[in-house]
């Protein structure tokens, strides 16, 4: 569901990822700074066929709720195909995801005074991405930070890198400038975000790695309770950032991109890294941390998936040891390779992905059970949701101050098949 950012205005409607969070903070500060606050701004995301229909869904109701109010659309799925979403009578203004982060798109005289609809550059062309300081993320206990955004691999299935462009590094002492803002205004959580976090650097002098960055960061903030990584690469993690994993203020969850659990369909995926090598991650990480845990992406019915191929995938669950898993069933994006493959019939792809979704739960089951009994510390996000540091979602009963953004210490008492069920300690 679309994440609306409280009143007061401007209005932004985020869709899709944390980085998307992060840009919708940097654009509202913008267009408040212009005095921009009358306008409702959707941030969209392209990540699959049904992102851009919730988008376009996303526009409608929010021209309906706010009547004579201008509309701007922005995001990845503005960015790839600005045209539709300007033929939309609702939208206002598309821009780009690039212009959407500049501070003078959003003065009125620039945004709105002028006829000109679209303002959607060539993002193949950008070569910089500049740090963009916040106080803080509004109503969140956590802060995000963007550090990278683009990518340079071409994975068959994917539109995104069409939307963003090419990869692009924030250099480290921007980051770490950002980070010390943010502890300074009391956050006690930062999670590094990225298109493709784990090709940070290798576009800045030097070429450091993801791993040189957290350490970075761990050393120069010392005062940074918690830091968390978004979702990385399997087959991109240096041997600094492995080094990093026993740091106790780095927080012991992966997310990992892992799409599929055969190496064939891996190969046609274009991805770079084979099924031993994710299970070797994981048994590494593992090993290096034993209360870390693992979330990952894999996808069901990818074209020329057979159902051998599939069962691979399921194995992968158990045999990496996920905690968390989002399953997504493959849908075609057009301009990608692997809309003109061979494709799966769409009800054995359902079929498929309600498959990964048991063994997922099942597996988020094994993991809730596994913390029954401790004494954690739980960061409270908003009310009674918490999460612990390996992000496994908490909710809080019989607490007397729940503000959001504080660590409470919390007893497991029991779990609902979703979630903790946490006491005080």
């Amino acid at each position: 569901m679309p994440d609306t950012a409280p009143s007061p205005d401007p209005r932004v409607i985020t869709l899709g990822c944390r980085l998307n969070t992060y840009e919708s903070e940097v654009m509202r500060n913008h267009a408040r700074a212009a005095g921009l606050c009358d306008a409702v701004i959707v941030n969209t995301c392209a990540v699959t066929g049904e992102a851009v229909r919730q988008a376009r869904q996303t526009i409608r109701r929010a021209a309906r709720d706010n009547p004579d109010t201008p509309v701007i659309v922005t995001g990845c799925a503005a960015q790839i195909d600005p045209g539709m979403f300007a033929d939309m009578p609702e939208v206002t203004r598309v821009i780009g995801n690039h212009e959407k982060m500049q501070a003078e798109t959003w003065a009125p005289a620039g945004l709105l005074g002028g006829h000109e609809k679209v303002r959607v550059n060539d993002i193949m062309g950008v070569r910089e991405t500049a740090a963009h300081l916040i106080d803080g993320m509004e109503g969140r206990a956590r802060a995000y930070v963007q550090v990278q955004t683009g990518c340079d691999h071409r994975c068959t299935f994917c539109i995104i890198p069409y939307g963003r462009g090419n990869s692009r590094s924030v250099p480290a002492g921007e980051v770490v400038e950002q980070i010390k803002r943010l502890v300074d205004t009391g956050h006690h959580e930062v999670v590094l975000t990225g298109v493709d976090l784990t090709s940070w650097g290798g576009d800045l002098p030097g070429t450091p790695q993801l791993g040189n960055l957290v350490q970075r960061i761990l050393k120069l903030v010392p005062d940074l309770p918690q830091l968390r990584i978004s979702s990385i690469d399997a087959i991109e993690i240096d041997e600094a950032f492995f080094e990093a994993v026993p740091e106790p203020r780095l927080a012991p969850y992966m997310h990992l991109s892992l799409q599929h659990g055969d190496d064939l369909i891996l190969k046609r995926m274009k991805r770079r890294h084979g099924r031993e090598e994710a299970i070797a991650l994981t048994s590494r990480l593992r090993d290096a941390r034993p209360d870390i845990a693992f979330g990952a992406d894999i996808i069901a019915g990818f074209p020329t998936e057979t159902d051998a191929h599939f069962e691979n995938s399921l194995r992968l669950v158990e045999e990496t040891g996920l905690a968390f898993l989002h399953a997504f069933p493959y849908s075609p994006r057009p301009g990608t390779p692997a809309a003109r493959m061979p494709q799966v019939d769409k009800t054995v792809i359902k079929a498929r992905a309600a498959r990964l979704r048991e063994a997922g739960q099942a597996a988020l089951e094994r993991h809730l059970v596994s913390h029954v009994g401790e004494v954690r510390d739980a960061l409270v996000e908003k009310g009674t949701s918490a999460r612990l540091a390996d992000f496994t979602p908490v909710s809080l009963e019989g607490f007397t101050d729940t503000a959001a953004g504080r660590p409470v210490a919390t007893r497991i008492v029991r779990h609902d098949e979703t979630r903790l069920i946490g006491t005080p300690a």
